[in-house]
């Protein structure tokens, strides 16, 4: 199994995907445990002082100004715990939970938190043991940290609330890890506020997104090839001179691809042949490229923001090197929240231009010489009509999920945290987005590989075919009679989700962007 060694720099994209979706085991690096130890000690030197510090010998938010004697800071960190698992909701998925739990416990291990090294120690054993906490959708403003989620973590590292075992069944934590041997944690001054406060769910489901959106990207490049072959277009427009004159990078990865795709296609070039000759194609058609090319460029300004935020020790107050433990802002989740709801956007536009290709593939009067609807027997078989009205409706649930969460700001703790970055909802429902633009790209594929294999007597390139016969190998039917569609849209849609798309075009053309 792939080992995640987390150390005192942050760590990156590839492994927190590999922790969350992949079960990789984690190990604290000797660096990570010196580091740990140095500035609990520091934390323990504060502790012992007659001064208050906030969060050592403090309450917290708005009841910051209580100083709390040592005979009570055990309990003032249990109960942090446990009031702020104050979640409801559906349970999130496991491999949200898992990131979430990776990256608080690459913040812990940066010693900028003053946690003790077995705390984190024990972070690392549950993720190792496959130990899933139950975190509910509802309950992070994405301020003060994702709190609600970080608690319900924090709570299983207390031997309390409930958990997922390895074999998916919700069990109470205490139970689940005495069954792996890992011993409940005692919190100490500062620790159970350390475990609270950070970025790390909004953080982790950014990591994601941006990987199936990479994914994403580079299917609806393809399918939009797919879709002009199928409109007997033209593959002129994509030529690397028309986009080196405006030189948006993505435009010009996302206009290569395409003509990667098209090499060799007998279906290009004919748009001025037909019953109904053009002198353009369809905005849908001719400005694919600069529409991806768009999306694709946000997904690089993402993944900056991504990067910086795991370079990060995100917590209040933080250990700095020079000994001193300071407050600080830096658990505010806008850097994050802003690219979360920029990608959702940038993704309804992207399903938008590929329902608009699919429907045009659909309608005898715009397909140039296709059956309406791509039926068999048009009149008594209305083919794909319906399959449309699906991807529609996914489109018009993408617009919703593009409403931006970051503008908006619910005060909390009696007006001390009076700001919030509604990240966390951002994130959520990005989440929704990228799993909607799955099914959207999956219908474009569904449709346009039906009207190429309608093309009688027109031989694809060699890229499509591979993906037509990938797809049809992968259970999704061709063109016929009317039948219960649903599979095969289900089908199409895993094909996409499972990069059977990339990976058939791939074959052919070689990695694409």
């Amino acid at each position: 199994m792939h080992t995640v060694v987390v150390g005192t720099s942050g760590t990156t994209a590839e492994d927190v995907i590999a922790v969350a979706r992949r079960r990789a085991r984690v190990e604290l690096s000797a660096e990570a445990v010196a580091a740990l130890a140095a500035s609990r000690e520091i934390v323990e030197a504060l502790a012992a002082k007659p001064e208050p510090v906030y969060g050592v010998s403090t309450g917290f938010g708005a009841l910051a100004t209580r100083h709390i004697g040592q005979d009570l800071r055990a309990q003032l960190q249990r109960n942090i715990v446990r009031s702020h698992a104050a979640g409801m909701g559906p349970h999130v998925e496991r491999d949200v939970v898992r990131a979430l739990m990776f990256l608080r416990l690459k913040t812990v291990a940066s010693g900028r938190t003053g946690v003790r090294p077995q705390v984190a120690q024990t972070m690392a054993d549950v993720l190792n043991a496959g130990i899933t906490p139950v975190v509910h959708e509802f309950g992070s403003l994405g301020c003060s940290g994702d709190l609600a989620p970080l608690s319900h973590c924090a709570l299983t590292l207390m031997g309390e609330g409930d958990a997922e075992g390895p074999d998916g069944v919700v069990r109470p934590a205490g139970e689940l890890l005495a069954a792996h041997g890992i011993a409940p944690v005692e919190l100490r001054e500062k620790e159970g506020l350390a475990l609270l406060n950070g970025t790390d769910g909004m953080l982790g489901m950014l990591v994601m997104a941006l990987a199936d959106l990479h994914r994403l990207y580079t299917s609806a490049d393809i399918t939009a090839a797919l879709s002009l072959e199928a409109l007997l277009g033209t593959a002129k427009v994509l030529a690397p001179e028309l986009h080196a004159i405006r030189p948006h990078p993505g435009q010009g990865a996302s206009a290569d691809n395409m003509l990667r795709v098209l090499a060799g296609s007998g279906l290009t070039g004919h748009y001025q042949e037909d019953a109904a000759p053009r002198v353009q194609d369809a905005y849908s058609v001719r400005c694919a490229p600069q529409v991806a090319g768009a999306g694709r460029d946000t997904l690089a300004y993402a993944r900056i923001v991504a990067d910086r935020e795991l370079a990060s020790a995100v917590d209040n107050p933080v250990v700095l090197p020079d000994g001193r433990v300071e407050s600080n802002g830096n658990f505010h989740g806008a850097p994050v929240a802003y690219v979360l709801d920029f990608l959702a956007i940038a993704a309804a536009d992207l399903g938008s231009i590929a329902e608009r290709r699919t429907d045009r593939l659909l309608d005898k009067n715009r397909s140039h010489g296709l059956p309406p609807f791509l039926a068999d027997d048009a009149g008594v078989d209305s083919g794909l009509m319906i399959a449309q009205y699906t991807q529609a409706a996914l489109v018009s649930e993408m617009k919703r999920l593009a409403v931006p969460a970051s503008v908006d700001s619910i005060p909390s703790s009696a007006m001390q945290e009076d700001h919030v970055s509604m990240g966390w909802s951002a994130a959520r429902k990005l989440r929704t987005a990228v799993d909607n633009l799955t099914r959207i790209i999956a219908v474009e594929l569904y449709a346009a590989t039906r009207a190429i294999e309608l093309r009688a007597g027109l031989t694809p390139a060699p890229a499509s075919r591979a993906a037509i016969d990938a797809l049809r190998a992968a259970g999704v039917q061709g063109p016929g009679p009317d039948r219960f569609l649903a599979p095969d849209l289900a089908a199409a849609d895993a094909f996409v989700r499972a990069g059977g798309l990339v990976a058939a075009v791939e074959s052919v053309t070689g990695p694409l962007a």
